[in-house]
C-alpha cells in the first residue's frame, strides 16, 4: 500500500476553524514549477457530475491520439484512482514517488494558518506526474467549489462547466445563483474557452454575466445541449441516465481543446472504439455479488429525487423489478425526496461512519437500518438477486469495494 501521509497530513492534523490555504498551494506549485512548465489543462466544475464528464473527455482526447493524464475524486476502492494515465490508475509505487515530490517541495514553504487540503494535492500530483511522462494534456476535476478551489489556481485553458443546481447550498453560497458565480470565477487568465451544458433560468445569466466580469469580456459561454439533434457523442454512446449530459459535455469540451491546440477532432470510428469501453463506476454501473454469480448490483451515486427516480427507472428497465434498495444519503442530501421515491420498496438505510455526516433525518418505521462496516456479499446477496444501491459517492466507493468490482481503469486508450 502507499504511503498517503503525503497527501493527508496537514488535513489530519488541522485545528478547530484552521480552514485550506490556497495560498501555500499556490507557493506549492511555484516550487515545483507547475506554473510555468505545465501541460494544457481542461478542468472540470458543476453540482453534479463532474466525474463523468472528466472521464468521458480524457477518453475523447486519448480517441484523438494524446496522452492524457486524468485527475478525478473521490476515489472508490484506492487513492491510486485518483490520478489516471490514459485511464487506468497509477500504481503504489508511483503514488508513493509523487508523494515523496510533494513532501520535498513542502518542507521549503513557510507555513501560513492555513492547511493543504488533499483534492488539492492529489491534483498537483497529477501535474507532476503529467510532466513526468511528458503527457500532451491533464483533465482536472474540481472539489466541490470553483474560486475557492485549487483548479482555480491553475488556469485551465478550457473548462467544462456541468449543471448548477443546489448542491452545497449554505457552503458555497446561500443560493444557487451565488453556487454559479462561485463556479465560473474557476476561470483565470489562461482560460480560452468556457464550454457548458444549458442552466437553470436563474443561473444561466448569472454564468454569462460572470464570465464577462472575470474575462473583461474577451469570452461568452459556449452552451452545448444534449437534446440537440447530431449533437455528440451518439446516443448508444452515451453514459446512461442522467450521467448521458455529462458525457455530451465531456466531447464537446475535449473537442474544444483539441482547436485550441490546432488538432483535428478524433476520428468518429476511433471515439466510437474508445467511448465503447467505458467503465464509470457507481455511474449506474451493475456487478454480480461475489459468491453468487446469480444475485446483481446497481449502483449509483444518485443524492436527491430526480436522480433515485432515474436509477429505479433504469433498474426496472434491465430486471423487470427491484428486490430491494440499499440507500445511503446523510442529512444535507435529498432525504425526503428519496423517501417519496421509494414508497412501496423493501429499503434499508445506510449509516457511514464518518464524524463529519449526520444521519438524524426521520425515516419510514418500516425501514431497515444497517452500519456501512456491516455489509458483505453474503448481506447484500441476502437482500435478494436484484439489489438497487444509491447514496453518495463514499457509500458508493465501499459498496465497489463490497462487490470486488473493477474500479482502476476507466476506459482502454486508442
Amino acid at each position: 500500500m502507499p504511503s498517503l501521509d503525503p497527501f493527508f497530513r496537514e488535513w489530519a492534523d488541522r485545528t478547530l476553524g484552521q480552514e485550506r490555504s490556497l495560498d501555500r498551494a499556490a507557493a506549492l506549485l511555484r516550487a515545483l514549477g507547475l506554473c510555468t512548465e505545465r501541460v494544457p489543462v481542461l478542468g472540470v466544475v458543476g453540482s453534479k457530475g463532474k466525474g463523468s464528464t472528466a472521464t468521458v473527455a480524457a477518453a475523447t482526447l486519448s480517441a484523438a491520439g494524446l496522452r492524457t493524464v486524468l485527475v478525478t475524486g473521490p476515489s472508490f476502492r484506492s487513492y491510486r484512482e485518483r490520478v489516471r494515465v490514459d485511464g487506468t490508475s497509477i500504481g503504489d509505487f508511483e503514488l508513493d514517488a509523487l508523494g515523496a515530490k510533494l513532501d520535498a517541495a513542502k518542507a521549503a514553504l513557510p507555513r501560513d494558518t492555513g492547511y493543504l487540503a488533499p483534492s488539492g494535492l492529489f491534483l498537483i500530483a497529477g501535474l507532476l506526474k503529467a510532466r513526468q511522462i511528458g503527457a500532451d494534456v491533464c483533465v482536472l476535476e474540481a472539489g466541490m467549489g470553483g474560486h475557492r478551489d485549487e483548479l482555480r489556481l491553475v488556469e485551465p485553458e478550457v473548462v467544462a462547466l456541468g449543471e448548477i443546481f443546489a448542491e452545497h447550498l449554505g457552503v458555497l453560497g446561500d443560493s444557487v445563483a451565488d453556487i454559479a458565480w462561485e463556479k465560473v470565477r474557476v476561470v483565470g487568465e489562461r482560460t480560452r474557452a468556457l464550454i457548458s451544458l444549458p442552466q437553470s433560468p436563474e443561473v444561466s445569466p448569472v454564468v454569462a454575466r460572470t464570465l464577462t466580469e472575470v474575462t473583461g469580456g474577451r469570452m461568452r459561454p459556449r452552451i452545448v445541449d444534449p437534446d440537440t439533434p447530431g449533437v455528440e457523442p451518439p446516443t448508444d454512446l452515451r453514459p446512461p441516465g442522467l450521467s448521458a449530459a455529462s458525457g455530451v459535455l465531456g466531447v464537446a469540451a475535449a473537442t474544444r481543446m483539441l482547436e485550441l491546440l490546432d488538432l483535428p477532432p478524433a476520428p468518429a470510428h476511433r471515439l466510437r472504439r474508445v467511448l465503447g469501453t467505458l467503465n464509470l463506476p457507481a455511474r449506474l454501473s451493475e456487478h454480480p455479488v461475489p459468491g453468487d454469480p446469480t444475485a446483481r448490483v446497481l449502483v449509483d451515486s444518485a443524492i436527491d429525487r430526480v436522480g433515485v427516480r432515474t436509477a429505479l427507472s433504469q433498474a426496472r428497465a434491465r430486471w423487470g423489478d427491484v428486490d430491494h434498495v440499499l440507500l445511503c444519503l446523510p442529512d444535507h442530501k435529498d432525504v425526503s425526496g428519496a423517501i417519496d421515491v421509494l414508497q412501496g420498496l423493501p429499503v434499508t438505510a445506510v449509516r457511514l461512519p464518518e464524524a463529519h455526516l449526520r444521519f438524524e433525518h426521520d425515516l419510514p418505521p418500516h425501514w431497515n437500518h444497517v452500519d456501512a462496516e456491516g455489509l458483505t456479499p453474503e448481506v447484500v446477496t441476502a437482500l435478494g438477486n436484484r439489489v438497487l444501491a444509491l447514496g453518495t459517492v463514499y457509500f458508493t466507493g465501499r459498496m465497489m469495494e463490497v462487490l470486488d468490482a473493477p474500479t482502476d481503469r476507466l476506459f482502454e486508450s486508442d
